[in-house]
């Protein structure tokens, strides 16, 4: 592999290496950065591991098939909440108590809580507005 793109998957190419999927994340003339993406065993895992490779070094990489295909329906469902929490969690206050105050408006707006118009658009305006600013500072 000479040339690869920010995105593509690779694996070593030596029958002795475990099946270790690294995603591409970072190119330059001399290097490549990697970032593993998957176990020993090709299932998708967040390792965190990050390494530099030559480019005189990727001959001994081949293609690889993206390990984020071969997580069961179950699995891709359940990882729906997390990502919810942990996109909030890091968002900052600002933006989460924007987000907050608008899915309030909004179940009220739905008949789901018992709230007059004049509050659900106050919520709604608030939180969208909670969340402009968090966008624009942050």
């Amino acid at each position: 592999m000479s040339d690869p793109a920010v995105y593509d998957h690779l694996r070593s190419a030596d029958p002795d290496d475990d099946d270790t999927v690294y995603r591409v994340v970072g190119t330059d003339a001399d290097s490549v950065t990697l970032l593993c993406v998957s176990d020993g065993d090709g299932r998708r895992a967040n390792t965190g591991e990050v390494m530099t490779v030559s480019r005189g070094a990727l001959a001994s990489f081949e293609p690889a098939e993206n390990p984020d295909g071969n997580r069961s329906l179950g699995a891709r469902l359940a990882s729906v909440p997390r990502g919810v929490y942990w996109s909030l969690r890091t968002a900052g206050p600002l933006m989460t108590a924007g987000v907050g105050l608008a899915v309030v408006g909004t179940l009220g707006n739905v008949g789901l809580l018992p709230l007059s118009p004049l509050v659900v658009n106050g919520l709604i305006f608030a939180g969208f507005g909670c969340v402009v600013v968090s966008l624009v500072v942050g």
